[in-house]
């Protein structure tokens, strides 16, 4: 009962915090309901319609919330924004959570989701033919563990991955940023920890089950597309997402690092069009820009 109140109170107070932060911002991007198969049920999400995209590539975006706490609600400002922003369509999935869904959900549902879109580009509005595959925190780990995941022949397909302050190793990693940052902002590492051991659900994160939800620890990162990453100061997921940004360059992949010495963990997507996220976004438009 307790975990029950703790999850509704996380994701009320998740919708609030994101409702305020834009409160009085407008697009006029045009979105509409999607759903989209999978193994285990329609997947839900959102369509942000860009007309001005035949020379882009659609943008597929899973949203943040330590796997449990997000939904389409809490990052649909973000998601107009980037749509409207980058003259891209944007679909942002509504994979499954914790607990009452934890691990693999998730990323079965996101790697489905991709699956799909990517045979049914040509019916999404203009684009180029190509994919992003984004997120940001869980989001941006659930975007690197579906392209890790891919088959060749989607592979082909995606251009590219945007991931904005990623969560992409164990709380037990020993980063220091861990130990920095652990206080001071709204995400914390206690909140941290109590994300991972809601989404992994007594699963040990030493073992070969859990191997997965860890792209730091992949056995190679080859693979993977040209990508965008993003870190911020004020978060303990800090160090991680920068040592993932190192294994990137070491595995070949062509990597556009941009760390935000003033932000913190959620500024892109929760916090409003702020300095530092219309920063990111520029950032996102002249990336996407140079992916041709």
């Amino acid at each position: 009962m307790l975990q029950t109140l703790k999850v509704w109170a996380f994701r009320k107070y998740y919708r609030f915090i994101s409702a305020r932060g834009w409160r009085g911002h407008h697009s006029e991007i045009h979105w509409g309901a999607l759903e989209m198969p999978s193994p285990a049920g329609p997947i839900h999400g959102r369509i942000y319609n860009s007309a001005a995209g035949a020379d882009k590539p659609v943008i597929v975006y899973f949203h943040g919330g330590g796997w449990v706490i997000g939904d389409l609600e809490t990052h649909h400002p973000f998601c107009q924004e980037l749509s409207q922003r980058c003259d891209c369509t944007v679909i942002a999935v509504d994979y499954r959570l914790a607990p009452e869904h934890p691990f693999p959900a998730a990323p079965d549902d996101c790697l489905a989701a991709v699956a799909w879109i990517a045979d049914h580009l040509g019916d999404f509005g203009p684009s180029n033919g190509q994919l992003v595959i984004a997120g940001d925190s869980a989001g941006g780990n659930l975007a690197v563990c579906t392209c890790l995941a891919l088959d060749d022949a989607t592979r082909e397909k995606i251009a590219g991955t945007l991931v904005i302050y990623p969560v992409v190793d164990h709380y037990n990693a020993g980063f220091p940023s861990y130990v920095e940052r652990a206080t001071g902002q709204t995400l914390t590492s206690n909140i941290v920890r109590w994300f991972w051991d809601t989404y992994l659900a007594g699963i040990d994160h030493r073992g070969p089950e859990a191997a997965r939800a860890f792209p730091l620890q992949a056995g190679s990162l080859a693979s993977l597309p040209a990508t965008l990453l993003v870190t911020a100061e004020y978060d303990p997921h800090r160090d991680e997402g920068k040592a993932f940004s190192d294994r990137l360059r070491e595995a070949g992949v062509n990597v556009h690092y941009r760390h935000f010495a003033d932000a913190a963990h959620g500024f892109a997507c929760s916090e409003g069009p702020g300095k530092d996220h219309r920063a990111l976004l520029d950032d996102v438009t002249a990336w996407l820009a140079g992916l041709g």
